[in-house]
């Protein structure tokens, strides 16, 4: 429409899908702020269908020839925010005004951000999660949490956003169960959290429930190496 400019003289390309809205004064597929881009080196963006990218937002390309950014399908991008070099952004995401991705975060699908979101280069956020406003993340966001706080610690499950999403009250119970055995032990015990997390699989009811098994499996995967870990809870924020 009018006022779009298309086309740049940066090497690489930037795919768009079917049925996007890009927004008034949006940069989408711009060079990225990465130091180590070289110039003259190929990058890449990729958008896939029915996304709607708001006013003001900018997505950059990726940082290395052999890498990309990519956003999904069905994600609402409002206005002001940004998505950085390198990010792979899933399906069904909100994000809200002013929500910042650094280089490198992963975002699954079905996140929720609040307004002023920050969330630091190589975070990970897990499918059905809740970032309040004006949180800033610097580690993990596990599949199903809610997290806010100016260095965001875990409130609990996102269980407005999982009852949304169609999760049964028997997923929302055992999910709830699950938490509290890995997050709120009745004894207080002092288990390292591999601990918790190794007794909770034995349960025989819960560790049957797919959903608690995919929750189990991502804070797992934070503690991989080259990982950040989860975003702190109070009980165990000195653990």
């Amino acid at each position: 429409m009018m006022g779009a400019v298309v086309g740049d003289e940066l090497p690489g390309r930037t795919l768009i899908g079917c049925n996007n809205i890009i927004g008034h004064h949006a940069v989408v597929g711009i060079k990225c702020q990465d130091m180590k881009y070289k110039a003259g080196s190929e990058c890449f963006l990729q958008i896939g269908d029915n996304n709607e990218l708001r006013e003001y937002t900018s997505i950059h390309r990726s940082s290395l020839p052999n890498e990309r950014t990519i956003i999904g399908d069905n994600n609402l991008i409002m206005g002001s925010c940004h998505i950085a070099h390198d990010c792979k952004v899933g399906n069904n995401n909100i994000f809200a005004n002013n929500t910042l991705l650094a280089g490198h975060v992963i975002v699954e699908d079905f996140t929720h951000t609040a307004g002023a979101t920050v969330i630091h280069q190589f975070c990970h956020i897990g499918s059905f999660s809740f970032i309040g406003g004006g949180s800033v993340v610097s580690q993990d966001v596990p599949k199903y949490t809610m997290v806010s706080g100016e260095r965001a610690e875990l409130r609990g499950l996102n269980l407005e956003g999982l009852r949304r999403r169609g999760f049964s009250v028997m997923e929302v119970k055992s999910l709830r169960a699950a938490y509290r055995k890995i997050f709120m032990p009745a004894d207080g015990n002092f288990q390292s959290i591999e601990d918790r997390l190794t007794e909770l699989q034995k349960d025989e009811k819960l560790s049957q429930v797919p959903a608690v098994c995919f929750l189990v499996q991502s804070i797992r995967d934070s503690f991989e190496e080259e990982r950040r870990g989860i975003c702190k809870f109070r009980s165990w924020a000195g653990s």
